[in-house]
């Protein structure tokens, strides 16, 4: 599978830590959330990241010094958060080697336009094309290619795949695929889900695609290649 990019996000206060992941895991990103500077550069250790978002004002290690130690050992972009707009407080910021400076609140596509930008800064693009197995996903122009055969999918259906293409393996709930494809305010029920999802099992078996979309009985679906 292609690689996602990665991003970490550092912030002590749940409900924003929740925010910002939850809008950068709908835009494809791969989030990985935690709450504090020691926890960060825990993740860091153990998993590759390609942006770092850092509150500023945290217990303990504070965004700033936790911006001078990740500068110092890992290359990626960094933005930092903070409640603060003062300009001695964005002077630290830059000194201590942030990339960019969000003040809060903010809009959360402002904070999306900036992880892009500073994406394309260090050469490292929003992944646009996702591979399993012998499928084939271009997110630009919303063709899905199996065995030289081009499928044009209802757009529903098309983000259904893309998701769960996206996080191979991974197991959704009826209602967490509700809630990323058509919103929290779907009148409908989890029945849809169960209909996009046959209707796709039926257009990847019959390209003779060797990727299957399993039922996890009482969970969910999960998407898988056949080894």
């Amino acid at each position: 599978m292609n690689k996602m990019v990665s991003i970490l996000i550092v912030d002590d206060d749940i409900k924003v830590c929740n925010l910002v992941g939850d809008f950068l895991d709908k835009e494809g990103y791969r989030v990985q959330k935690t709450v504090n500077g020691k926890e960060a550069l825990q993740v860091l250790e153990e998993n590759a990241c390609d942006l770092a978002i850092v509150d500023v004002m945290m217990p303990g290690m504070d965004g700033f010094a936790l911006t001078s130690i990740i500068r110092e050992q890992y290359d990626i972009p960094i933005l930092l958060l903070t409640a603060k707009s003062r300009i001695e407080d964005k002077e630290k910021g830059f000194l201590s080697g942030t990339d960019d400076y969000l003040s809060k609140p903010f809009e959360p596509k402002e904070l999306f336009f900036r992880v892009q930008a500073l994406l394309r800064r260090y050469n490292k693009p929003f992944e646009q094309r996702i591979q399993v197995g012998n499928l084939k996903i271009n997110k630009v122009s919303y063709e899905v290619e199996i065995n030289e055969k081009t499928l044009m999918l209802p757009l529903k259906e098309f983000e259904l795949l893309c998701l769960l293409a996206e996080h191979e393996k991974q197991v959704f709930s009826r209602e967490h695929l509700i809630e990323k494809i058509w919103g929290m305010d779907f009148e409908g029920d989890e029945r849809t889900v169960d209909v996009h999802i046959m209707r796709l099992r039926q257009r990847l078996e019959s390209t003779g695609s060797k990727v299957m979309i399993n039922t996890i009985r009482g969970i969910g679906y999960a998407l898988e290649a056949e080894k």
